[in-house]
């Protein structure tokens, strides 16, 4: 171990945070996580401990360490997954196992909410958030945040009594009305921001509304709300879902070389991504992905359907920025940092159109050409300045045309890997919501014409059910339970036929 690597293993804090090996060239080839990170970094180079063969050869190729300090194990967790899918660390691959990434899934608008776990997230109305790396971590951290806010993981059809979790005081009851629907999901929107990084705020309202129940002599009330207050500062640094509240992200490689080379004047904590999708002009999309300090924000996600369907995607981006930024929108969602369009020339150039027409702030616009992976910037209306000394540094060149500057950095570089993840992380949302809306318009159209099959009930079926496949291997009896059994006779009797 030469002295600058044994100088760094002494600077190690001990709190939980996310680690970075890296080999002589300055690539990130492991990344980790750990809730004392001195603890645990330094035990790659302790000789008297066991070590694998595969983590023998990480540790002789580790040349340099970085970390970044967070508030919580949970935290480390969701913090080291999201590098993980930025860097695609070498080692992360040759010594992961075969366990899928865990995510949190709240039914949050069902008539019967349930909270969850689960390994494969679905379009079924849901909301998930993670992916987390530990399934036992969420399980454990969920356990806890349930004694503050009460919630069912299942629903059983046809219970009428309260389950014993109502009585240990880890479940609404809303089998027997001992909870109103609009109190359960008043407790789950407190729970959502909790997982979203929003405890401190969480705190302060229940603080605010004890005060309140108290002056009123509202004292059930009050003590109720004094309950949950304690149970959330009793958590203190063991289970915090944020990345956002305590992350220095001046620490991200990324964010650091984006900054550089676009002379931004402060690290972007908000960047939006944008991409497009359609089928040769039909069921036009687009999405808006949201990286919060560099970390996808699911949460913050949105999409937008096209108001004409048309097989431009320069008209297709034009009209999703200029929504985007619409008055209402700002308002809701605040001003991005960053924009980062998927595409190139043309693209860009509708964003940037759009953008004008609204009369916004000077919000810096990027493109990402897929084929070569490069920056595209205009040359005056960007809002960036390409920094030609740190372009040199990355090992990357430059190019102009039109009105334009093609940027080309090694695809090796953290700056590329991290745009390449909202840029991916956009095109799979896109798809995604392209192919549910592709599927519900052969679903509604083959239903057409079937009497008592109306947009409602068609919507009722799919919801239940998913699919065209999902309606026609259903049953009757299984139909009858969610249309009714006159509908679902009168279905079944025509669906071989669709």
């Amino acid at each position: 171990m030469d002295a600058a690597l044994e100088k760094k293993l002494t600077q190690l804090p001990k709190t939980p945070g996310v680690y970075f090996h890296k080999n002589i060239a300055g690539e990130i080839i492991y990344v980790g996580k750990a809730a004392n990170l001195r603890n645990r970094v330094r035990q790659y180079f302790q000789n008297s401990r066991y070590q694998d063969p595969k983590t023998q050869v990480l540790v002789a190729d580790i040349a340099d360490i970085d970390w970044m300090v967070v508030d919580s194990e949970l935290e480390a967790l969701f913090l080291e997954a999201e590098m993980i899918r930025r860097y695609m660390p070498r080692y992360n691959v040759l010594l992961r196992d075969d366990k899928a990434m865990s995510y949190i899934r709240i039914d949050y608008d069902s008539a019967y909410p349930t909270v969850s776990t689960t390994r494969r997230p679905l379009d079924d109305g849901a909301r998930y958030f993670g992916p987390y790396s530990s399934t036992h971590a969420v399980r454990q951290s969920l356990k806890l945040l349930r004694r503050a806010f009460p919630f069912a993981s299942r629903h059983i059809p046809g219970q009428k009594r309260a389950t014993l979790h109502y009585h240990l005081g880890l479940d609404p009851g809303l089998e027997e009305g001992k909870t109103s629907l609009e109190d359960y999901r008043a407790d789950l929107r407190k729970l959502i921001a909790v997982i979203q990084g929003r405890r401190k705020r969480i705190e302060h309202g229940l603080e605010r509304d004890m005060k309140r129940a108290s002056k009123a002599a509202e004292f059930e009330k009050a003590g109720q709300l004094r309950d949950q207050l304690l149970v959330l500062r009793g958590f203190d640094r063991q289970v915090v879902f944020s990345d956002k509240e305590f992350l220095d992200i001046s620490k991200d490689h990324a964010l650091s070389e984006l900054v550089n080379l676009l002379s931004i004047p402060a690290f972007p904590r908000r960047i939006e991504g944008y991409d497009i999708s359609h089928q040769q002009g039909s069921d036009v999309v687009a999405s808006m992905v949201v990286f919060t300090n560099g970390v996808s924000d699911k949460a913050q996600y949105r999409k937008f359907k096209i108001r004409r369907d048309r097989n431009d995607d320069f008209f297709n981006m034009h009209e999703t920025i200029k929504r985007r930024l619409d008055i209402r929108h700002i308002k809701s969602w605040g001003i991005p940092d960053l924009m980062l369009i998927d595409g190139g020339k043309g693209q860009l150039d509708a964003a940037i159109r759009a953008r004008e027409e609204q009369d916004c702030l000077p919000i810096p616009l990027i493109g990402l050409a897929k084929r070569e992976e490069q920056i595209v910037i205009h040359k005056t209306k960007s809002r960036v300045k390409l920094n030609k000394s740190s372009l040199n540094k990355l090992g990357g060149f430059s190019s102009e045309s039109d009105d334009f500057i093609l940027v080309n950095v090694p695809h090796n570089t953290n700056l590329v890997k991290l745009l390449q993840r909202i840029r991916d992380e956009s095109h799979r949302f896109a798809v995604s919501y392209h192919s549910v809306l592709k599927v519900k318009r052969q679903t509604a159209s083959s239903l057409d014409g079937i009497p008592g099959i109306g947009p409602a009930t068609r919507k009722k079926l799919l919801r239940a059910f998913g699919s065209l496949r999902g309606i026609t291997e259903a049953g009757e009896d299984k139909l009858g339970e969610v249309i009714g059994p006159a509908k679902a006779r009168v279905l079944n009797e025509r669906i071989g036929r669709i």
